[in-house]
């Protein structure tokens, strides 16, 4: 139901529409031997293999699908500082010092995106410029606690705007705090990463689309299978997040039950012009809530309104979608409400129990790098670079991630989706107050 339901949600996505894409590249036939085998063509997959060829690698990538047909070619195009967690789970587990060093990797994510964008004449509309908003009291208190921490424990700045200032910054009514930040921005996922394959194709790496694993022998060598060859190698990286256990459920077992794939959506108005996309957001940069259930959105660079929200806890996509998106948008900024919405799509975000990065091994040389939880168009080109590092032993970094605890979803398969839409529903009855 999965993967039907994800393949449904893909068919009017804008970003699709807005890309031409390259031939479908072949299938996995026969035999084949490499140095390392990436399982997933998405943002963490590429960046994975980038970083490997660049040491000198040979490097095969297995993708189910098409590349970056799953969440990396979706999202909303936000690259993010920080961890969908907070530094919280760091700061307990691990330490100050050490929340510390990841807090600096997160700054360090966003900018190898930039450099690979620079280095690889990716064209993806990328946009520097973030502003968080707060639309009560207490989420105004909520996010002034925020940006003054990460201004006194980890030197970070951000603007923070009040009242009527607020709306200097976005046109509409409903926020009465806004901070603003220039290192996180936007940009077109799909143009991305397809920059990043052919960044990948360039140096070497062999790309195989609609090879999806259905087994994995572990041990030394690693060896996968798929409907129509096989691939063996020394080292191995799962980067398939929520979808791997839908093609193969007994490729990584045990590591399965730490993240649920979550529904997120998004709709595209038509083409607005230039000074009504600057009236309702002037900096042209990326915007999101700071409720647990958030909203965010962006003008796109042909001046549309891209705008996300809404939760799904199950495979179904809600009736009557786009009008709810719609209305959403409209209940925002009112001057969008006769903007016809010309596309609507989704997919599955694959959370962690703490909504901190999950990457770890699986044995000496099989690593994974899943949880992402919303923040992985920079993310998950660090955890890429990691893992690709950890395998040239230099592992000190990855370890950091590595180190944090993650708990199952309790109930297993079956109980697990209704627990969490217990929690959420509790925290979306705190975002309204």
């Amino acid at each position: 139901m999965l993967l039907q339901s994800d393949t449904q949600l893909n068919q009017k996505s804008y970003y699709e529409a807005s890309v031409q894409r390259p031939a479908a590249l072949p299938p996995l036939q026969g035999e084949v031997h490499a140095d390392v085998l990436v399982v997933g063509g998405g943002f963490a997959g590429l960046s994975s293999a980038i970083a490997l060829a660049q040491r000198g690698y040979q490097v095969v990538v297995l993708e189910a699908d098409r590349v970056c047909s799953g969440a990396s070619g979706r999202n909303g195009g936000q690259f993010i500082v920080g961890l969908a967690s907070g530094q919280g789970p760091f700061e307990a587990q691990l330490g100050l010092a050490t929340a510390r060093q990841v807090w600096d990797m997160s700054l360090d994510a966003i900018a190898l995106l930039e450099q690979r964008v620079r280095e690889f004449d990716i064209r993806c509309d990328l946009r520097k410029g973030y502003i968080t908003v707060a639309d009560s009291p207490r989420k105004a208190r909520a996010l002034e606690t925020e940006v003054d921490l990460l201004r006194t424990r980890y030197g970070f700045e951000s603007a923070l705007y009040t009242g009527s200032e607020v709306q200097q910054h976005i046109g509409s009514t409903r926020y009465c705090a806004a901070a603003v930040e220039d290192t996180s921005g936007h940009l077109h996922p799909l143009k991305y990463g397809l920059g990043l394959l052919r960044a990948a194709l360039a140096l070497g790496v062999q790309v195989y689309e609609h090879s999806a694993v259905t087994q994995l022998q572990r041990g030394e060598p690693l060896i996968a299978r798929t409907a129509q060859g096989s691939v063996t190698a020394r080292f191995g990286v799962l980067a398939g997040n929520c979808m791997l256990p839908e093609y193969g459920p007994q490729v990584a077992p045990d590591i399965a039950p730490r993240t649920m794939p979550v529904g997120t959506y998004i709709i595209g108005t038509e083409p607005l012009s230039q000074a009504k996309c600057q009236s309702l957001i002037p900096s042209e940069a990326a915007v999101c809530d700071n409720n647990f259930v958030l909203d965010y959105f962006r003008c796109s660079a042909d001046h549309r309104m891209l705008f996300g929200g809404r939760v799904s806890y199950s495979t179904r996509t809600p009736p009557g979608l786009q009008a709810l998106m719609a209305q959403r948008m409209a209940s925002i900024f009112p001057a969008l409400q006769t903007a016809a919405v010309e596309f609507v799509w989704g997919g599955f975000v694959d959370i962690s129990m703490n909504r901190a990065p999950d990457f770890g091994r699986l044995g000496s040389n099989l690593y994974y790098l899943q949880g992402f939880s919303g923040h992985g168009v920079a993310l998950t080109g660090l955890a890429g670079q990691l893992a690709a590092d950890a395998i040239a032993g230099q592992a000190e970094r990855f370890d950091v991630f590595a180190r944090v605890q993650h708990r199952p979803f309790p109930g297993g398969a079956l109980l697990r989706t209704p627990s969490l839409v217990l929690g959420m529903l509790y925290h979306r009855l705190m975002d309204r107050l």
